[in-house]
């Protein structure tokens, strides 16, 4: 039988309100009205296995505290949208710019800290790893660690484990195709898989921004990019008075094209192209 707008299963605004609300409880994220047919279109097949086609059962699932469909729901409203080198002037900034300053900066201490908060399946993370191995020739001199995480458990286990459709690195330069992926041949023809060079420096784990964060140290740099867009202005600012409060001083921040700290935070001065620098209290 099918419902209300051509759909198999009843969705009402009832169900559409109990589920965004936890959404926005558990991740920051608001989903406005015009997302309810996309919030259907995630949901129904799961409705359809696991629930008998009912959406009163999946929210009663959800409201009495199921971890398993709670993970679910979760991934499956995270939008992962992402590209290696995507956004490519931050990446030329990074390489020509940013790690320069911290090889002088950090000369005596030989550490430097790189947190991609937001990072998908990995292609950012691993993006920052190619500018470290091709602008830091002594690498292996220096304690360098990137940070990659993200609310997705699915998309943090594709990016640990490094292997990609070829055509997702179909963009590059076939120099650095070939230098910092593996191509697979046979079963495996189609696919690339990323060098243990670049995965030995990125360490991926599942963290929701919105609650505590594990990390101890400071970090020279941090990638949050097309994540905010998803919050609301409050949660933003609370997110980047996090960001520059474990940042080191004058720790760098790069946000998305698209979004903007204007009437979000004082606590960084903004260097152009969506690059900024954490201001000292």
């Amino acid at each position: 039988m099918t419902g209300a707008l051509g759909r198999e299963f009843e969705f009402s605004e009832r169900h559409f309100n109990r589920l965004r609300a936890f959404v926005t409880a558990q991740t920051g994220i608001v989903l406005s009205d015009a997302k309810k047919d996309m919030v259907y279109g995630r949901l129904s097949k799961r409705i359809r296995k696991q629930f008998a086609g009912s959406f009163d059962a999946f929210c009663d699932a959800i409201d009495a505290g199921n971890n398993e469909e709670h993970e679910f729901l979760i991934n499956a409203i995270t939008t992962n949208l992402t590209a290696f080198f995507r956004e490519k002037h931050h990446f030329d900034y990074l390489k020509h710019k940013v790690i320069p300053d911290l090889l002088r900066h950090n000369q005596a201490s030989k550490k430097i800290r790189i947190w991609s908060a937001g990072c998908s399946t990995g292609e950012e993370p691993y993006s920052i790893a190619i500018c470290l191995r091709e602008a830091v020739p002594d690498l292996e001199d220096w304690d360098i660690k990137i940070l990659a995480t993200d609310l997705d458990a699915n998309v943090v286990a594709h990016g640990k484990q490094g292997i990609y459709a070829a055509e997702r690195i179909s963009a590059l330069p076939e120099a650095m195709s070939k230098k910092w992926f593996r191509h697979g041949t046979g079963q495996n023809k189609g696919l690339v898989k990323v060098r243990q060079s670049l995965k030995q420096l990125v360490t991926f784990k599942q963290l929701n921004l919105l609650h505590s964060w594990p990390m101890k140290g400071c970090f020279d740099i941090i990638f949050c990019r097309n994540v905010v867009i998803y919050f609301d202005k409050q949660t933003q600012a609370r997110l980047f008075r996090r960001y520059a409060d474990i940042l080191v001083p004058n720790g760098y921040l790069f946000i998305g094209h698209s979004e903007s700290l204007y009437k979000v935070t004082d606590r960084f001065i903004s260097l152009g192209h969506t690059i900024y620098r954490q201001l000292p209290i």
